[in-house]
C-alpha cells in the first residue's frame, strides 16, 4: 500500500512548481508565520531533520478534488498529493523556489509581505544561531526603522551584494548571483577575502539546501478510502481533521459536488425552534451515518429484489469503510429523506417529553431512530407503529445499549425494527436483550447516567405536574417554568438526619420541579413545605403523578417512601419497555466518582 523512501528537497520543489505535486482540497490554507518559516529554513540549512512527508499517488480508488500549492499556477492533473507536510513544503517552496514575496503573517496574525535573505558572515559564525542569520526583509526589499526612514536598501543586485545578503529564493540557482556577485568585487581590495566567504558559504550553507533529503512515505494509488482516512488522522493531528465527512467532502469535490454547503442547507431545514434544541448536536458526521444507513438497506433490499441470495446481497451498515462507500447519487437520493426523518424523530422525542439535547438519553440513538423513520414514512403514523417505536426506544435507553460502540447496533435496529413495525413476529433485539436490574436504581445519581435521564423523561411523559402550579409539563411550561431535576427530600434535610448522600441523591429521590417550586421547597422537611404548596388534596393528587405516595413524605418517613418509590420507578420502567425488571436482593456497586449535580435552593 504504501513505499517508504527519501527524496531531495529541490526535486520536490520543482514538481510543486510544475504542478505534478498539488493538495487535495480538503487541506486548509497555507498559514505559518514568519518565525516558523525561519526555523524551518534554519533546520534544513544545517541539514536538521524536518520530519517525514507523506503523499498520494492519484489516479487510485480515492479521487480528490486537487489544487495547486500557494503561489503555483500550472493548470496540469496532480501525480501525486500531499497528505502530510503541507505547511512545511509550502513555506519552503515559497521562499527557496518562488521568485515572488512571501506573503504571510506575524506572531500576532499580521499581514507580512517580503523575502527572505541569509547573512553569510553569521551564517559561518560558528558561535552564532543560524536563526539570526535568517533576514525576512520587507516586499520592497528595504527596512525601515520606526520612523519609516530606509536604513538598508537591497533592491538592487549590487546592494545584495554589498550587504552580503543572499537572497534564498536562489538557493537551489546561484550561479548567475555567484557570478554577478564576483564581477562586482573585482577592484574594490576585498575580492579575495569576499570570495573565500562566499565559497564557505556555498559549500557549507547552500550545499546543504542542494543535497538536502527528505524522508518520505507514498500511499500508492490502490490505497482504500478507509486506509487514507485512517493514515490522516494518524499522522496529521496537529493539522485540520480528516473526519469520514472531511474525506467525502474532498471525494465528492472530485465530481463537482459540495457535500459541505449541502449539509448546511439541510442544518437550516433542522434549525426549527421546535426542534432545534433537540438536534443542535446532530453533527454532519451522524447525518451522514444516517444517510448510508438507508442507503445500504436500500442497496441491499434491491439486490435481493433482482434475485441475490439474501446471504450473499450487501449488508447494512454505518461504518467509516461503509460512508466512504458511499456514492454521489445514493447520498443525492437519501439525504433528504433523512432530514425527514430527523424531523420526525424530533417529533417522537417531543412526544416522549424530551425537550433538549442535555436531557437526551442517548444523543448518538437519533442516528437509528431517523433512520428508521425516514425507512418506515407514513406507516410511523398509526398508533401501534408508535407504540412500538417507544418499546424499542426505551429498551435501547434503560438496556443501556448505547453507549459503547454503536455502529453494529445501528445496522440490526434498522432492519429489525422496521419489519417488525411492519409486522414481522421478531422481535428486534435490542428489544430481546435490553435488562434493567432494580439494584441499578442505587446508582443513578446524575445526568451522566443514560437511565437516569430516561426516568426523567418517564415522568412527564406518565403526567407529572408542578407541585406548585398544578401544571401539566408540556414544551411551553418545560422552559417558561425552567424545569429541572430536584430532591423531593431536600439535600439540607437529609443531612441534617445523618443519611447517607448516596442513598438521597438516587434518582429515586427526585424528580423534575419548576424553580419556583423549588425555591419554595427550599431545604426544609416534606411535612413543613407540603402545606405551603396550596389547596393539599390537588398538592396529594399532584405527588400521585410523580409516583409519590403523599401520605409518606407528610409525615418525613424517608426509608418508607424510598422504597415506595423505587417501586413504582420499576413499574414505569417495565411499562415502557414491557420487559420485566430484575428485582435481585443485593444492591448494585457503587459509581466511584459519581458527584450529584441537582442544585437545591
Amino acid at each position: 500500500m504504501f513505499r517508504s523512501d527519501k527524496e531531495s528537497l529541490k526535486g520536490l520543489l520543482q514538481e510543486i512548481e510544475a504542478g505534478e505535486l498539488q493538495l487535495p482540497d480538503f487541506q486548509r490554507s497555507w498559514v505559518w508565520p514568519v518565525e516558523n518559516i525561519t526555523r524551518l529554513i534554519a533546520s534544513v540549512s544545517e541539514g536538521f531533520p524536518i520530519g517525514a512527508i507523506m503523499t498520494l499517488v492519484t489516479g487510485g480508488a480515492v479521487t480528490f478534488a486537487e489544487r495547486p500549492v500557494e503561489g503555483v499556477e500550472a493548470d496540469v492533473n496532480a501525480q501525486r498529493l500531499i497528505l502530510d507536510g503541507q505547511q512545511r513544503l509550502t513555506s519552503l517552496f515559497q521562499a527557496l523556489r518562488r521568485d515572488a514575496p512571501v506573503i504571510t503573517q506575524d506572531e500576532k496574525k499580521r499581514r507580512r509581505s517580503g523575502w527572505f535573505y541569509i547573512d553569510m558572515r553569521d551564517a559561518l559564525d560558528d558561535k552564532g544561531s543560524r536563526d539570526s542569520a535568517i533576514r525576512f526583509i520587507a516586499a520592497d526589499r528595504k527596512v525601515r526603522n520606526f520612523r519609516g526612514d530606509v536604513e538598508q536598501d537591497l533592491s538592487t543586485p549590487e546592494a545584495e551584494y554589498d550587504s552580503l545578503l543572499f537572497p534564498l529564493r536562489l538557493a537551489f540557482e546561484s550561479d548567475a548571483w555567484e557570478r554577478s556577485f564576483y564581477d562586482h568585487t573585482k577592484g574594490t581590495g576585498h575580492q579575495a577575502e569576499r570570495m573565500d566567504l562566499w565559497m564557505d558559504f556555498r559549500s557549507q550553507v547552500l550545499s546543504a539546501f542542494r543535497e538536502y533529503q527528505v524522508p518520505l512515505i507514498e500511499l500508492k494509488a490502490n490505497a482504500s478510502r478507509e486506509a487514507v482516512c485512517q493514515i490522516f488522522e494518524n499522522v496529521n493531528t496537529g493539522a485540520v481533521p480528516l473526519n469520514v465527512f472531511e474525506l467525502l467532502t474532498a471525494i465528492y469535490a472530485a465530481a463537482s459536488f459540495d457535500l459541505r454547503s449541502d449539509w448546511e442547507a439541510h442544518q437550516r431545514s433542522l434549525r426549527d425552534p421546535l426542534v432545534h434544541r433537540l438536534l443542535k448536536e446532530v453533527s454532519a458526521t451522524d447525518f451522514l451515518q444516517a444517510v448510508t444507513l438507508v442507503s445500504t438497506r436500500a442497496n441491499r433490499l434491491d439486490a435481493i429484489a433482482s434475485g441475490v441470495d439474501p446471504a450473499n446481497a450487501p449488508r447494512v451498515g454505518c461504518r467509516r469503510i461503509d460512508i466512504l462507500d458511499l456514492t454521489l447519487e445514493d447520498y443525492r437520493r437519501h439525504a433528504p429523506t433523512v432530514v425527514e426523518g430527523l424531523l420526525t424523530a424530533a417529533r417522537f422525542l417531543y412526544g416522549q417529553k424530551l425537550f433538549e439535547a442535555r436531557f437526551l438519553p442517548y444523543g448518538s440513538q437519533i442516528i437509528p431512530l431517523a433512520a428508521i423513520l425516514a425507512a418506515l414514512g407514513d406507516d410511523t403514523e398509526s398508533a401501534g407503529a408508535q407504540t412500538k417505536i417507544s418499546r424499542w426506544f426505551w429498551c435501547g435507553v434503560f438496556g443501556e445499549l448505547y453507549g459503547g460502540s454503536t455502529e453494529t447496533r445501528f445496522a440490526a435496529d434498522l432492519p429489525e425494527v422496521v419489519a417488525w413495525v411492519r409486522g414481522s413476529a421478531e422481535v428486534p433485539r435490542t428489544i430481546t436483550e435490553a435488562q434493567f436490574a432494580a439494584s441499578r436504581l442505587s446508582t443513578l445519581r446524575t445526568r451522566n447516567s443514560a437511565a437516569y435521564k430516561g426516568l426523567y423523561a418517564l415522568l412527564l411523559t406518565a403526567g407529572a405536574r408542578d407541585w406548585l402550579t398544578g401544571k401539566a409539563v408540556d414544551v411551553d411550561t418545560y422552559f417558561g417554568e425552567s424545569l429541572d431535576i430536584h430532591h423531593i427530600f431536600p439535600k439540607r434535610w437529609c443531612e441534617e438526619q445523618g443519611i447517607d448522600p448516596k442513598t438521597y441523591n438516587g434518582i429515586a429521590n427526585k424528580t423534575p420541579l419548576s424553580s419556583r417550586t423549588n425555591r419554595k421547597i427550599g431545604g426544609s422537611a416534606p411535612s413543613k413545605y407540603l402545606p405551603s404548596l396550596g389547596d393539599q388534596d390537588r398538592v396529594d393528587a399532584t405527588l400521585r403523578t410523580h409516583f409519590v405516595d403523599p401520605q409518606l413524605p407528610r409525615v418525613d418517613d424517608f426509608t418508607a417512601f424510598l422504597r415506595a418509590r423505587e417501586e413504582t420507578l420499576l413499574t414505569a420502567i417495565e411499562a415502557a419497555t414491557g420487559k420485566p425488571c430484575y428485582r435481585d436482593a443485593a444492591r448494585a456497586a457503587e459509581y466511584v466518582g459519581e458527584v450529584d449535580d441537582t442544585e437545591d435552593e
